[in-house]
This record gives C-alpha cells, sequence and structure tokens, in this order.
C-alpha cells in the first residue's frame, strides 16, 4: 500500500512539472480572473478611480470623491438624506 501511495504521489507531482513545464505562464483561474479584474479601469477619466463594489453607507467611504461617485453611478447607494444631490454631508463633503 505504501509504494502505491508512493506511485500515487510521485506520478502526481510529474503530471504537475510536466504541465508547468508545457504552460510556463499559466495561472490558477481564480488568480487570472483577478488579474483580469484589477487590469479594467473604473471610470475611465482624470479623477479618482472607484467602482461599485456594494457598499452603500457614508461610513464605509473614505472621501467626498469616493461617496459622490457611488450616489452617481452606484444602484441603492443610502448616502443623500437630504436628497439634494450631496453625499455624506456630516461625515465627507459638508460645508465646514
Amino acid at each position: 500500500m505504501g509504494k502505491i501511495m508512493l506511485g500515487i504521489i510521485f506520478g502526481g507531482l510529474a503530471l504537475f512539472a510536466y504541465q508547468r513545464a508545457q504552460h510556463p505562464d499559466a495561472m490558477p483561474v481564480a488568480q487570472a480572473e483577478e488579474a483580469e479584474e484589477e487590469e479594467l479601469p473604473a471610470v475611465e477619466n482624470d479623477g479618482p478611480q472607484f467602482r461599485c463594489d456594494g457598499r452603500t453607507h457614508c461610513s464605509q467611504m473614505t472621501s467626498c470623491a469616493e461617496a459622490e461617485y457611488f450616489l452617481q453611478n452606484c444602484p441603492g447607494v443610502k448616502m443623500d438624506g437630504e436628497g439634494d444631490g450631496v453625499p455624506c454631508e456630516k461625515q465627507w463633503c459638508g460645508s465646514n
């Protein structure tokens, strides 16, 4: 039984090494998908780059520009309590 397991392990390693030699630049599917997502620009403009990612509240934002982007581009946000088009007035975009 030990020799069989050892043979399976070495066979698997040999197969892995052969595949890597045939495709040295290949990466696992999950990593390839992440790399594709990172390469895509969130918005094509000269300003900050943001993307809708499910955040909906002011406490999840890090700047006024980010809150403004989310309010203008992302569905279901809850950042404009007064309905005046200015998001997160208490946290980020209020006049001080």
